[in-house]
């Protein structure tokens, strides 16, 4: 029985390295890492092969599926570094079960190719060693084949548990981390440290009198999915692209670019910062999805400080309430209402996704409802949302969009020219809630801004990568003329604690205004 466990043994324990190497960015070589880290993998190869022999039988299957497991996570990391500069964390396996569920938005970063022939070659693999490699009880009898799986799952324990009480600290820098640690050491790392509960904080708004009801602007906030301005990053864009929307900057109470704490994906980073002023310190190891601990437990947020003044607070979402757990989660943070995919129809899609100008329609409608209360929506856009290369929007739209005498669009560009006409729509929505909300008596306030730049690797690699940085405005239709740019960028978490002063401040300029009025009648 050992000799049948032996060899497999060592040749995996080999194979895992070599599969690790594989990495990109790499991990440190072995011999460069502390010795904790080396225990580590050494404890969780032995603890997945045991296990893998317990429940399979055979062992060379074991070895095979665990090394083949190790290379999905391994192109999945690669995959994530190269569209998102983040390699896989011990919070992504979650999504391979959301791969399944909304397989638009995860497998063309992975490759349809890979992941058909990665399904086709493990079932190939399954059913060839179920049909020719004998089972160990068959060979050696029941009772030494479970002794022996269960000592090396044991065993394992060992040099598992003390290399995890002696690893080098996490930096969250899942970076830095995955190549000190290296790549099993990293996934243990990050997994427990997520089992500590989020500490919640005191609330970073700061507290004001409750203004008169009646004083009380609307606010609608719009996080427009992938959104930046990509005009002065490729050059040769029209200077009246987003042309609405920079009529709403001339005339904001503040506008600049905004640090967002995502690229190219992981849109609740940025979303969790602005319902909650939390920032990256406050979260800890959460802040890679902080949605995971804001389903379980309260924490405070601008929803609730709205709430409290006497706002209807609205989550408008054109996708699935489940996605992200934003269910569970949106209640939590004091919505009142969530409006996802089903209020809206076929005709409202704009290419893959519910267009933008649609859910500006629905905020419209949720304007002119005749409630009397101040109105919180939040909205949540989707149009502008990858993979942008199975958009079937014409190009020829698109070169409308180039400055006159910029040149063509190279051929494999077409994820930039989808982007672009996208983009334009935005612009649209902006314009269309601008009008909304000065057709309301109450008049309102609007701020916009982008989760993260989009994911368009092939476009980066001729035009290199924008800053990842994204523009911001927050506007009155009360109005408060020009107003410089920021110099420097505001953090996700400041434009928080922004948009709730600017109501406080806005109520008070309302309640100005009125004794003013009743002062000259009188």
């Amino acid at each position: 029985m050992t000799r049948a466990l032996l060899l497999p043994w060592c040749l995996g324990l080999i194979g895992s390295f070599l599969a690790e190497a594989a990495l990109r960015p790499a991990t440190a070589p072995p011999w460069r890492r502390p010795a904790s880290t080396l225990a580590v993998h050494l404890g969780t190869w032995s603890l997945a092969f045991g296990a893998f022999v317990l429940i399979l039988q055979r062992p060379w299957f074991a070895l095979v599926l665990f090394l083949a497991l190790q290379l999905v996570v391994v192109q999945s990391s690669n995959a994530k570094s190269k569209t998102l500069r983040e390699p896989f964390l011990c919070q992504d396996f979650e999504y391979f079960l959301d791969a399944i569920r909304h397989p638009r938005l995860y497998i063309p970063f992975f490759g349809i190719g890979l992941a058909i022939g990665a399904s086709l070659a493990g079932l190939a693999t399954i059913i060839g060693f179920l049909a020719f490699e004998p089972s160990l009880p068959s060979r050696h009898g029941t009772g030494a084949f479970l002794a022996a799986a269960l000592t090396i799952i044991a065993l394992s324990a060992l040099p598992l548990i003390a290399g995890l009480r002696r690893q080098p600290a996490c930096s969250l820098d899942p970076v830095e981390d995955t190549h000190q640690l290296g790549l099993f050491g990293a996934l243990w790392a990050y997994g427990l440290l997520a089992r500590r509960p989020l500490t919640v904080p005191e609330s970073p708004y700061a507290p004001a009198p409750a203004p008169s009801g009646r004083h009380l602007p609307h606010l609608v906030l719009v996080q427009s999915e992938s959104f930046f301005d990509p005009r002065p990053w490729h050059g040769g864009l029209r200077d009246d692209l987003l042309s609405d929307l920079d009529a709403l900057a001339d005339q904001a109470l503040a506008r600049g670019r905004l640090h967002v704490p995502a690229w190219g994906a992981n849109t609740v980073r940025t979303e969790t910062a602005i319902l909650t002023g939390l920032d990256q310190q406050a979260l800890g190891i959460h802040r890679f999805n902080p949605y995971h601990q804001l389903a379980h437990r309260p924490v405070p947020s601008l929803v609730a400080e709205l709430k409290r003044l006497g706002y209807r607070t609205v989550c408008l979402h054109p996708y699935a309430a489940s996605f992200y757990q934003r269910d569970r989660v949106m209640p939590r943070l004091g919505f009142d209402d969530f409006i996802d995919i089903r209020a809206f129809e076929r005709d409202d899609y704009c290419g893959q996704y519910v267009g933008d100008l649609a859910l500006a329609d629905k905020v419209g409608s949720l304007l002119d409802e005749p409630d009397n209360k101040p109105l919180f929506v939040f909205v949540i856009t989707m149009e502008n949302h990858g993979p942008l290369q199975l958009d079937d929007r014409a190009e020829d739209e698109a070169r409308d969009l180039l400055a006159a005498d910029a040149p063509p669009l190279p051929d494999d560009c077409g994820e930039l020219a989808c982007y672009l006409v996208h983009l334009r729509n935005a612009d649209r929505m902006a314009a269309r809630l601008r009008r909304q909300l000065e057709a309301t008596p109450r008049g309102g306030l609007l701020c916009w801004y982008g989760d993260h730049v989009p994911i368009m690797p092939e476009v980066y690699r001729h035009y290199g990568e924008p800053d990842g940085d994204t523009p911001y405005l927050l506007w009155s239709s009360r109005g408060r003329g020009d107003r410089p740019q920021a110099s420097t960028p505001l953090e996700a978490v400041q434009l928080s604690q922004r948009i709730w002063q600017a109501v406080i401040d806005e109520a008070q300029r309302a309640h100005d205004g009125w004794n003013q009025d009743h002062r000259e009648q009188a």
